[in-house]
């Protein structure tokens, strides 16, 4: 008889490596199969809130971006007085429909103008704002052009002629005419911001 005693020992380990391979392969291929805990984004709370809520979002926005068109009327109207009434000696007094530059501190002519200047620069910045930014309208720019710059004249005549009622009724009521040069404000504000959010949304910038 053939002494197969030997072989077999020799084939022993050789079987206990296939053995470990095997293991370490399926080891491999279960932590592969495994799904990987999702690491949260940075302010994935914050994205998630926005998405839930679009229009209150949207509202933020418009207000705080808002403050675009306001620095730049700033600096424009300190640009405008310094180059009309300070360099040029712009200051006759001037008059024209609902625009009066004829009290002193007015700076007459050259008040109207940087007046004009910053009023028209602030509004250009503030529709562009609006349109790309806030409502990210895909409205034409032409068609809403037209419209916004009703609305700019339309806020424009209300800003200048409302504050004057609002003040005298206030101080009619008792009110020193601190608080009401504030409360004028405060309503001019709430009042512009009521009429123009509405018509910015679904007339003039909405998306199709």
């Amino acid at each position: 008889m053939r002494d197969t005693t030997g072989k077999e020992a020799e084939q022993a380990p050789s079987a206990g490596l296939a053995d470990d391979g095997n293991s370490s392969v399926a080891s491999e291929t279960q932590a592969s199969d495994t799904p990987k805990r999702a690491t949260p984004k940075r302010g994935g709370a914050i994205r998630a809130w926005i998405d839930a809520h679009p229009n209150i979002w949207e509202f933020i926005l418009f207000n705080v971006l808002s403050n675009i068109s306001t620095i730049t009327r700033f600096v424009v109207a300190w640009v405008g007085t310094a180059v009309f009434v300070s360099a040029m000696g712009l200051t006759a007094p001037f008059s024209f429909l609902i625009f009066n530059y004829t009290s002193a501190g007015s700076h007459g002519l050259g008040g109207f103008l940087t007046f004009l200047l910053a009023e028209v620069l602030a509004q250009i910045v503030n529709f562009i704002v609006q349109m790309k930014w806030v409502f990210k309208s895909d409205s034409s720019f032409a068609d809403a052009a037209w419209k916004y710059a009703m609305l700019a004249v339309l806020i424009v005549v209300v800003n200048l002629v409302l504050p004057g009622y609002v003040t005298s009724l206030c101080i009619g009521w008792g009110m020193n005419s601190g608080v009401a040069a504030t409360v004028a404000s405060v309503v001019n504000t709430l009042l512009a911001v009521i009429v123009s959010y509405p018509l910015l949304k679904f007339w003039i910038m909405p998306k199709k």
